[in-house]
């Protein structure tokens, strides 16, 4: 299953990129929500990575996730693996003029177990309500980040 939206912020496009890849902004974000939050060393020339666990539907998951493609200032993509899901994540930034900017987020999950797969497809049914979530979340984060720099 695959959300996505797109979002015009009034930011550069160096800023928006910077604001978007502050991982200790969201690693503090995703500590808020309630999410144990462990970032690893990497070894030299290795990309960034963490180990997440978070409850869900009344389970606690834990999440291994990786930087994949660090690409300043158009794009940053990571990939997610847990017991069940494989998930993908990625943020393209667009510089529209010279202080505007659009960021494209995409999230993909892919069902690893049986169980999975019912999830994704009860997922699916509630399509539109995620979209519209994920679109409002997504608009607010990068409001408050353009409120901020302003």
């Amino acid at each position: 299953m695959q959300v996505s939206t797109s979002h015009d912020v009034e930011m550069p496009a160096d800023a928006l990129f910077d604001a978007v890849a502050d991982f200790d902004l969201l690693e503090r974000m995703m500590v808020r929500r309630g999410a144990q939050v462990t970032r690893l060393e990497p070894p030299a020339g290795s990309p960034m990575s963490w180990d997440i666990a978070f409850d869900w539907r009344g389970r606690r998951r834990e999440m291994r996730l990786h930087v994949t493609s660090y690409d300043r200032p158009e794009k940053v993509q990571m990939h997610g693996t847990s017991d069940s899901f494989d998930v993908e994540i990625r943020a393209d930034i667009v510089a529209l003029s010279r202080y505007r900017s659009r960021l494209v987020l995409t999230i993909e999950g892919k069902a690893r177990t049986i169980k999975a797969r019912l999830m994704l497809q009860t997922a699916k049914l509630t399509r539109g309500s995620i979209d519209k979530k994920f679109e409002a979340r997504v608009a607010a984060y990068l409001d408050g980040l353009a409120a901020r720099d302003a």
